[in-house]
């Protein structure tokens, strides 16, 4: 066992290890040296981001096969390993994963004031978690790793949340989400008896008729939808969003959902193809229905946390109506939107968290004429409500217009609402931006207002640069993703 986590271990280059070992360290400072243990964890963090980032630059695009594969003999009688390996599409989320993490130490730098050292700790470990759901294709551990990221999320609501609704919320966001993964543990034993196996990619080629792939094909996406998350299982994340300190909003709007839609590409559509064009209307009809939703929702809420709450719902509803499109423009379109997905929805968290750690009080009419006095996060403000709105230029629109391409060659009605759902979707982020940045001053309310510092700049800055690198120069990812999106197209026989 010993000598296969080392060979594993090569193969990993440290991806899977370096969060962990830098947990442990920091068990081991006193609680009373807190700049050394925020100052670790700020090195930790970035060093995995470079892992991430040789891993992909090092993966070869031109083949769909697993690289840096690593296998330990788990469950050898059951037929259960440990593998390890990336294929086109998660070496991306991966990247996306570790990217966040130092943003998340510097938000609050100065803000967390309690279990100062917890709070560095919590988050390389729901890394480390995020990182096994991407790197293991094995249906069972793609049971657990998941469910265990709910338990840092978990804490770090109940323990860090800004308001005293915040133990409410920690108890609405953990038995809300769980449930949905009920129909996975019966499901598990039954494809192992019939198949063997849980390996996903043996799995994926193992031949079935259509109706013995519905009952298992319910178990795998039963939990996506709730962290996509898809109306009307999207409760837990407004109010989940609202009530966890800056750093865990930035975490909860881009992280969960991509494991949600990236359940449907890893398992539901190359293990059970005939069965998953089944509910395909079904799927149009909730992802419609929540576009539409959204924009008129949003506009009723006065709190920009609230606001920018229900983006995400806004922002991956398209997604899964490109997953269900069996073509490539509607599958590719939808990856692009999930890999946009990182910095666009998280972004506008710190603009409202600067202020908050400021002032204390979030309502946007408080803030009104903000740009009269402190000019510069009004600048950045505005690039990332260009972003939520999919204005050209920007990585939102890159994903959004094959998936409507892809969706109408599928059912055009479908494909037209989602497009005027999009259009309505501008709505909110103009408003928050006229509400809480235009206007006249408001010296009744704040007496003081202060442009960022180096620290805060330096929050925002990566989060633009990968707005703009995704929107003003996209050909990159596509041509990286076609080959494993054309394999899954073809591998998972969408003919009709």
């Amino acid at each position: 066992m010993l000598r296969q986590f080392r060979e594993c271990y090569s193969d990993l280059s440290g991806l899977i290890p370096c969060p962990v070992l830098g947990s442990i360290i920091l068990l081991f400072i006193p609680n009373s040296r807190i700049r050394l243990i925020r100052f670790i964890g700020l090195c930790v963090s970035p060093l995995t981001f470079l892992y991430s980032l040789v891993l992909r630059i090092q993966f070869d695009s031109s083949t769909a096969e697993f690289q840096f594969v690593g296998t330990i003999r788990w469950l050898p009688h059951e037929n259960i390993n440990l593998y390890m390996g990336l294929d086109g599409i998660p070496s991306f989320f991966v990247v996306l994963t570790t990217f966040p993490i130092p943003i998340r130490i510097l938000v609050g730098w100065s803000s967390i004031e309690s279990y100062g050292k917890e709070y560095v700790i919590v988050f390389p470990i729901r890394e480390f978690l995020m990182i096994a759901v991407f790197r293991m294709p094995d249906l069972l551990l793609f049971h657990v790793f998941p469910e265990s990221v709910l338990i840092p999320m978990f804490i770090t609501i109940g323990v860090w949340g800004s308001r005293r609704r915040k133990i409410r919320a920690a108890h609405q966001f953990f038995p809300y989400t769980s449930p949905g993964s009920v129909p996975m543990p019966p499901a598990i034993p039954s494809i192992l008896s019939q198949t063997g196996t849980t390996d996903s990619q043996i799995l994926s080629t193992t031949e079935s008729s259509e109706r013995r792939q519905i009952s298992p094909w319910i178990a795998p996406p039963a939990p996506s939808p709730v962290k996509v998350p898809m109306v009307p299982v999207h409760i837990r994340l407004p109010e989940a969003h609202v009530e966890a300190p800056t750093a865990g909003s930035v975490i909860s709007a881009g992280i969960p959902s991509k494991s949600g839609t990236y359940g449907f590409s890893r398992f539901s559509i190359p293990m059970f193809p005939e069965a998953t064009l089944r509910p395909t209307p079904f799927i149009y009809t909730l992802s419609a229905i929540a576009i539409l939703y959204t924009p008129p929702t949003t506009l009723r809420q006065i709190d920009p946390k609230k606001i920018i709450a229900h983006s995400p719902v806004a922002h991956t509803n398209p997604v899964t109506i490109g997953m269900f499109s069996p073509n490539i423009q509607g599958i590719g379109g939808s990856i692009l939107s999930m890999l946009s997905h990182g910095p666009v929805p998280p972004a506008p968290s710190p603009c409202v968290g600067v202020p908050y750690d400021r002032h204390k009080t979030r309502p946007a009419k408080y803030y009104g004429g903000s740009v009269s006095t402190m000019p510069n996060p009004p600048t950045i403000s505005f690039s990332f409500t260009l972003a939520n709105m999919s204005s050209p230029g920007t990585s939102s629109s890159i994903g959004e217009f094959p998936i409507l391409v892809g969706a109408f060659q599928i059912n055009s009605l479908v494909a037209t609402l989602a497009a005027l759902g999009m259009i309505l979707g501008a709505a909110y982020p103009l408003w928050l931006y006229n509400r809480a940045v235009l206007g006249n001053v408001k010296p009744n309310f704040l007496h003081k207002f202060s442009d960022p510092n180096g620290r805060e700049v330096t929050i925002f800055l990566p989060l633009i640069v990968g707005v703009a690198r995704m929107g003003v120069h996209p050909k990159v990812f596509p041509d990286r993703m076609h080959t494993p999106v054309g394999n899954l197209v073809q591998h998972g026989r969408f003919h009709r």
